[in-house]
C-alpha cells in the first residue's frame, strides 16, 4: 500500500474521531472531562475498556509472542477473570461509597496526604511508561508505512501521533473517550477477525480445519508445569489474577471510565462482561499469531527478526490482500489510540486533582491548569517513546507487564493494607515503603535462578506488593481505626 493511500485512510478515520469529539465536547467542563457527567451507558464503557486494555500491544505483540511462548499466555488470561470479580465486589463499592474522582483520594481518607500523593505518583510513573510503550509500538509501524517514504524522522512521527490524541481529547476528556474507545474496539477486533479469514482462505482452511491446524502445530501449547520456567501455570495464573487488580482496579485510567457510570450495579455489570471478554479476545489474537507463522512457513517467507514485526511485515508487505492492509492500519491505529487517549486523560486527571488540587480552585483557574497539565503529559509521553526507541526492545508486551510488576506493586501493597487491616501508619515513612520494595524485588529477580534455581516471571508484582505490605506493617501505628 502506498503512503498516499495510507494517509487518506488514517485521515478519514481521524475525521470520524473529531466528529465524535465535537459532539461529546460541546459545553464540556472539568466535570465532563474527569467524570463524563456520570451518564455513560455501561455497555458502551465495557466495549471501550476492552480496546483500552488490549491496545496496540495485543494487536501486534501477542501474535508475535506465539513463536516463543505458544499459547501459554492463556494461563495468565484465565486468572484475569478472578481479578475482575475482586474489582467488582471490593474496589468498585469502595470508590462509589466515597464518591471519588481520583481513586487515590481514598488513600488520603484512609491514611493521609503523603499516602495519597505517593499512590498518585506511582500511578503517574506506571501509566506514563506503559502508555508510551504501547504508542511506541504503533508509532514504529506508522513510521515505516508512511513517514519513511517522505524521509520524515521518527521523532516527528511521534510528535504528529501524540498531537492527534491531544486534539480530540483536550476538550471532552473522558466523555469523548467512552465513545471513541467503543468505536476503536470494534475496529481492531474486526481487523483481527478479517485477517484470520484472509490467511485461512490463502491456506484453504475452513473453520474446523483452522482449529485442527493450530492444535497440531508447534504453537498450540498452553500449559507449562516446569517449575523453573517463568511461564509455569501457577505463576502465570496467580500473576493473571493480580495484574487486573492493579492495572485496572488500582489504575485511574480504567477506573475513571467505570466512574462515568451513574449506578454501582451497572458499573459492576460492566466489569463482569469486560472480564469475561478477555478469554475469547486473546484467543482470537493468539490464533492469529499461530496462523501468521504457519503462513510464513507454508509460503517460504523469511520471518522478521523482531517478534513484534511479524504481523506488520505480512499485512503491509504485499503478502496479503490490500483489504487486509487497510484493516490492519485501521485496527492498529484504533488499538493505539484507544489506550493512549484514555491514558492521557487519566494522567491529566490524577495530576490535576491529586497533586495540584484543582478541585479546590476556581472553575476558571482549574480549567486553565487542567489544559496546561494535559499539554505537559502529551510532551512527556512523546519523550518517553523516544527513550523506548533508543532501547530498541523486542517484545513490548513483556516490557509492559514487567514494568507493571515494579511500579504497581507498591500500589497493591498500599491498597491491600488499607482494606485488610484497621491500622493507621506513620506517614513520614510512606516514601520508604513505596521506594524500597521495587529495589529489593529487582535484586531478587536478578538473582532468582542462582539463588533458588527458578526464573521469576510476572509474579514479581505479588512479591513487590507483599514487601510493601510488610513495611507498612512495620510502620503501623498502635492506634487502630474505630
Amino acid at each position: 500500500m502506498d503512503a498516499t493511500t495510507t494517509i487518506i485512510i488514517i485521515a478519514l478515520y481521524f475525521g470520524v474521531l473529531f466528529i465524535i469529539s465535537a459532539v461529546t465536547g460541546r459545553k464540556a467542563d472539568n466535570n465532563s472531562f474527569f467524570l463524563g457527567n456520570k451518564n455513560s451507558p455501561w455497555y458502551i464503557v465495557s466495549i471501550g475498556m476492552v480496546g483500552s486494555s488490549i491496545s496496540g500491544v495485543t494487536f501486534i505483540s501477542v501474535p508475535g509472542w506465539v513463536e516463543s511462548q505458544q499459547f501459554s499466555y492463556l494461563q495468565m488470561v484465565a486468572g484475569f477473570f478472578a481479578g475482575y470479580v475482586i474489582i467488582a465486589n471490593i474496589l468498585l463499592p469502595l470508590y462509589y461509597k466515597h464518591n471519588v474522582t481520583s481513586i487515590y483520594s481514598y488513600l488520603e481518607k484512609r491514611f493521609g496526604k503523603t499516602s495519597h500523593k505517593s499512590g498518585a505518583l506511582l500511578f503517574i510513573a506506571s501509566k506514563t511508561s506503559g502508555s508510551a510503550a504501547r504508542l511506541y509500538l504503533v508509532a514504529g509501524v506508522l513510521h515505516i508505512a508512511i513517514a519513511e517514504q517522505f524521509n520524515i524522522p521518527f521523532y516527528q512521527t511521534v510528535i504528529i501521533t501524540i498531537s492527534l490524541v491531544w486534539l480530540y481529547t483536550f476538550k471532552g476528556g473522558i466523555k469523548t473517550i467512552v465513545w471513541t474507545d467503543a468505536l476503536q474496539t470494534i475496529l481492531l477486533l474486526s481487523a483481527a477477525a478479517i485477517t484470520i479469514f484472509h490467511i485461512s482462505s490463502s491456506l484453504n482452511l475452513n473453520f474446523f480445519s483452522i482449529v485442527t491446524t493450530i492444535r497440531e502445530s508447534d504453537y498450540s501449547k498452553i500449559f507449562i508445569f516446569d517449575w523453573s520456567s517463568s511461564s509455569h501455570f501457577i505463576k502465570h495464573f496467580l500473576a493473571g489474577a493480580f495484574i487486573p487488580i492493579v492495572m485496572t482496579g488500582l489504575d485511574q485510567d480504567m477506573m475513571q471510565k467505570n466512574l462515568t457510570i451513574k449506578e454501582l450495579k451497572k458499573a459492576q455489570k460492566n466489569m463482569y462482561w469486560y472480564g469475561a471478554a478477555f478469554l475469547p479476545v486473546n484467543l482470537l489474537f493468539l490464533s492469529l499469531g499461530a496462523l501468521l507463522f504457519i503462513y510464513i512457513n507454508e509460503m517460504g517467507i523469511t520471518a522478521p527478526q523482531r517478534a513484534d514485526d511479524v504481523f506488520p511485515a505480512l499485512a503491509l508487505g504485499g503478502y496479503l490482500p490490500p483489504a487486509v492492509s487497510i484493516l490492519f492500519l485501521l485496527g492498529l491505529t484504533a488499538a493505539a489510540y484507544s489506550s493512549t487517549d484514555s491514558a492521557l486523560t487519566s494522567l491529566t486527571t490524577s495530576f490535576s486533582i491529586d497533586i495540584l488540587k484543582t478541585d479546590l480552585m476556581t472553575k476558571k483557574r482549574a480549567k486553565k491548569t487542567r489544559i496546561a497539565v494535559h499539554i505537559g503529559f502529551t510532551i512527556l509521553i512523546a519523550v518517553v517513546i523516544l527513550i523506548f526507541r533508543a532501547l530498541n526492545q523486542d517484545s513490548v508486551i513483556d516490557i509492559i507487564y514487567t514494568l507493571a510488576g515494579y511500579t504497581y506493586g507498591p500500589l497493591l501493597g498500599l491498597f491491600s493494607f488499607a482494606l485488610l487491616t484497621k491500622y493507621n501508619i506513620k506517614e513520614r515513612f510512606v516514601p520508604v515503603a513505596v521506594i524500597v520494595p521495587p529495589l529489593v524485588t529487582g535484586v531478587i529477580d536478578f538473582n532468582s535462578y542462582s539463588w533458588f534455581g527458578i526464573n521469576m516471571g510476572y509474579e514479581i508484582l505479588i512479591l513487590n506488593g507483599a514487601i510493601t505490605f510488610l513495611i507498612l506493617w512495620l510502620i503501623k501505628k498502635r492506634v487502630t481505626l474505630l
